[in-house]
């Protein structure tokens, strides 16, 4: 049932995304809405005349049942919303939503219309409220480009009309004063204050609606004053005039640019077509592609590439060259690629499969194929994931590490999902980072697990320890070295080389269940991003996981890894929001 209101929010939100370039049923929901507007503005206008009473009793009902379709629709829109834009999510980001351009018309258009069947409202106040229906008229502006391209010519160019227009004001009001100086005189009793001289100069510029040009200068300076004054009123309409003409120039061009970036993102991500991982048999989406594999494989530049890039979503450009080890002072080369990655909220990627383990990865964002290796971890055992994604990467600011929830943006919504997904009985959380990389020496060891102990602490568990389970972590740690040593050849420590004990781990700055277990991983960079056997490690991780605290098998590969798709394309990857009322 909620898998399917799931899918029913997303086909949802498809249908209001205002593009009628989509599906043939989503097409047909936009074109339904323009014709229910257009029914709404020819009711509005031929109520205007005096017609039989039954032709406006058809007229009252078709006010009526346009209410009713843009209340339902407005009410769709307003519960969708996070998944249009993840910046509205929650009832916070949905109350923003309504105080966007569109969401304003939206909401103004539609629910203030029930006011006068709810209180009795006076006759000004009621004629008020019929004539704001006219504002439904501006719902058509989603769907036309020549309503779009003026709002952006307009925003394009609204420091240079703002520039403009303080310009004209300050000289207006110059020469306003001037012209008092020089009338005050002549003419006492008309220009008997400097207000009188603004306001005559400015009613030039607005047809003088008050009649002050009744009253013109006869000074040989006031005329000067008065033929530049009508100077200025043709610059104040042929000033914004060619400011907004130059505004539609540059939003053409910036549509068509727009247009270009779009292209070549879609075809970067048929860059991202998955392939087939031979030794675990799943055809996968690949960790990285290097920059110039793309642009021989695309024929793409390397400005259109980096275009496509920052356009998103889903990518990043990457520099292999920290996933090396290095002794200090060597070289490594640069070694530029694109990662591919999944965002379904303001941080990143956040999926709900209802287990009791999760693997987090706080750190994806700064460390090369971290995003790969975690996401089919969590695929391959069908466990619950949440990972960083999102952010600056210089300067950096970490979600393993930080002294408060405010000093990075997303970390509350983070912080908020992680303390949900591990609220079930008997939760489990594995934290997956990486080591010798970086500048960072190579160590003995391959794996290395952390409980919340010092460095050299041999302990499983304790006060101080995230494991609260010691008899159920040892036989994990037993069964993956066993794994590990039996499938790859590989080794792990327990809290030999890495301190996990520090006051500002987010595991002792969030707040969890008396029962909840953590166990921190650090995997060498090598065996995750370079070994051709890399997802062999995720998979004995995900069945070592599964056999000693779930006390089941790993589960059977689900279809998606079987099928060859684009990216992230087909995954059963929603998002499950940390607020209930996005649901």
């Amino acid at each position: 049932m909620a898998y399917s209101l799931k899918k029913f929010k997303e086909e949802l939100a498809r249908a209001l995304d205002d593009n009628l370039h989509t599906r043939q049923w989503h097409n047909i929901v936009d074109w339904l809405i323009i014709a229910m507007i257009l029914l709404s503005t020819t009711e509005i206008f031929l109520s205007t005349f005096d017609l039989d009473p039954r032709l406006r009793r058809v007229l009252l009902w078709v006010d009526v049942g346009t209410l009713v379709f843009f209340t339902v629709e407005v009410s769709l829109r307003i519960w969708v919303a996070p998944l249009i834009n993840p910046k509205w999510s929650g009832w916070r980001g949905r109350l923003r939503y309504c105080f966007s351009f569109y969401g304003m018309i939206d909401v103004l258009s539609t629910f203030p219309f029930y006011l006068q069947w709810i209180f009795p409202l006076p006759v000004l106040a009621f004629k008020t409220l019929r004539t704001a229906r006219v504002v439904r008229t501006l719902r058509i502006g989603r769907y036309t480009k020549s309503f779009n391209l003026l709002s952006d010519a307009i925003r394009e160019k609204r420091h240079e009309l703002i520039v403009s227009m303080q310009f004209l004001v300050v000289i207006t009001v110059i020469l306003s004063l001037v012209l008092f100086f020089a009338e005050h005189d002549v003419q006492p009793e008309v220009y008997d204050n400097g207000a009188v001289s603004v306001m005559w100069a400015f009613a030039q510029y607005i047809g003088d609606p008050g009649q002050f040009a009744d009253t013109p200068p006869i000074t040989v300076t006031g005329r000067v004053i008065a033929c530049i004054v009508g100077l200025l009123g043709i610059a104040i309409v042929a000033v914004p005039t060619g400011i907004i003409g130059a505004g539609f120039t540059d939003a053409i061009e910036n549509r068509h640019h727009k247009e270009e970036v779009e292209s070549d993102a879609a075809m970067l991500r048929n860059g991202f077509e998955r392939k087939l991982d031979r030794p675990t048999g799943l055809q996968v989406v690949p960790p990285y592609r290097s920059v110039e594999d793309l642009k021989a494989r695309l024929r793409m530049k390397s400005d259109n590439l980096q275009e496509a890039v920052n356009h998103g979503p889903g990518f990043r450009i990457v520099n292999l060259a920290a996933a090396v080890p290095t002794d200090e002072g060597a070289y490594v080369p640069d070694r530029i690629a694109v990662e591919h990655y999944l965002q379904n909220t303001v941080y990143g990627c956040c999926i709900d499969r209802g287990s009791r383990i999760t693997i987090v990865a706080p750190s994806n964002m700064i460390d090369p194929g971290l995003t790969h290796f975690c996401f089919y971890l969590a695929y391959m055992g069908q466990f619950n994931y949440i990972s960083r994604e999102v952010g600056e990467m210089a300067p950096y600011k970490s979600f393993y590490s930080f002294k408060s929830k405010d000093e990075v943006d997303g970390l509350k919504e983070y912080a908020a999902d992680l303390e949900r997904l591990m609220a079930r009985k008997g939760a489990w959380s594995l934290t997956v980072l990486v080591a010798s990389g970086a500048l960072e020496p190579p160590y003995p060891t391959n794996v290395h697990l952390s409980i919340g102990g010092k460095k050299g602490d041999t302990r499983t568990s304790g006060p101080d320890l995230f494991i609260k389970d010691g008899a159920t972590y040892e036989a994990f740690y037993s069964t993956l070295e066993k794994k590990l040593a039996d499938d790859l050849n590989l080794t792990m420590d327990h809290q030999q080389f890495h301190n996990s004990h520090a006051a500002n781990n987010f595991l002792r700055k969030l707040t969890f269940e008396d029962d909840a277990n953590h166990i921190i991983m650090r995997v060498e960079w090598k065996q995750l991003l370079w070994s051709q056997k890399r997802l062999v490690l995720a998979r004995d991780i995900a069945e070592s996981l599964c056999e000693s605290i779930l006390n089941a098998p790993l589960p059977p590969p689900v279809p998606e890894l079987k099928e060859k798709a684009i990216g992230y394309d087909g995954y059963d990857c929603a998002a499950t929001p940390a607020d209930p009322s996005q649901s």
